[in-house]
Order: C-alpha cells, then sequence, then structure tokens
C-alpha cells in the first residue's frame, strides 16, 4: 500500500472521500497493518491503533482506523477536503505518511500528543516509543 518515498515519508495511493468524522479515518483493518508494519519495532507487547500521520497536498494529519471506512481509502473531515485540491470524490490520490520519527515530530508539534522527553506516553494513550523497521 506504501511505499519508500524519502527520508521521512512512504508514498501510497487512496481514495480521498469526505468523512463524518472529525479526525480523517481509513479501514480500521488497514490502519492496523500499516501501523504494524512501519511503526512498531516487534519489540513486547504494541499497540496497533496509535494514530498515522498523513500529508495530503499540503495538509498533515493524525488518521485512525475506522470499520465503517471501505479498503484503500481515506475518509478526510470538511476542512481538510477543502483545503486540497481533490475535486470531485472520491478520488484517487497520492498521499504521504510519515515515518516513525517524522510523525512523532508532528504530533508534537500539534501539541495534541506533546509528551516529554522522558515520558512513553501521554494522556491520550499515545505511544511515542515505536520506532519501525528499516523497510
Amino acid at each position: 500500500m506504501f511505499e519508500r518515498f524519502s527520508s521521512g515519508y512512504y508514498l501510497g495511493r487512496l481514495y480521498v472521500e469526505p468523512g463524518e468524522r472529525e479526525t480523517a479515518a481509513m479501514c480500521r483493518e488497514q490502519h492496523e497493518r500499516v501501523n504494524e508494519q512501519l511503526y512498531t519495532d516487534g519489540q513486547g507487547v504494541e499497540r496497533l491503533d496509535n494514530p498515522l500521520v498523513m500529508k495530503l497536498d499540503t495538509s498533515h494529519f493524525p488518521v485512525t482506523g475506522d470499520e465503517t471506512v471501505p479498503r484503500d481509502t481515506l475518509a478526510v473531515p470538511a476542512g481538510v477536503l477543502e483545503d486540497s485540491r481533490v475535486r470531485n470524490p472520491p478520488t484517487l490520490r497520492e498521499v504521504l505518511l510519515a515515518k516513525a520519527d517524522r510523525a512523532r515530530q508532528l504530533l508534537e508539534l500539534t501539541g495534541e500528543f506533546a509528551v516529554a522527553d522522558d515520558e512513553a506516553s501521554d494522556e491520550t494513550g499515545f505511544d511515542f516509543r515505536f520506532g519501525g523497521p528499516a523497510i
């Protein structure tokens, strides 16, 4: 679904459509698979529901899993869709998926998931210890 693109991102193609949630979402099964393949390090018990961080055009946003979203689809909030170049959704688009280290930086910048250097997770349960395998 995603392939190496740069030092900070993987590249993928998903159908982008408007979502009814306040956060972006994709198929839960695919979300967990991508999370496991790209954001875990295989050490101990790891969460597979941590948000992924994607970029569509110029917008970065966290993406969660949702069983109501079809496979190969990214459901985004209306504001994100309006700020993009997506016309007549659903539209097959290239999206960037931040690698583990880049995702952590971006989530810390938003303040939603800010964490001190000596903490492993915040009150949301987001685990910042993911490292991701070199694939």
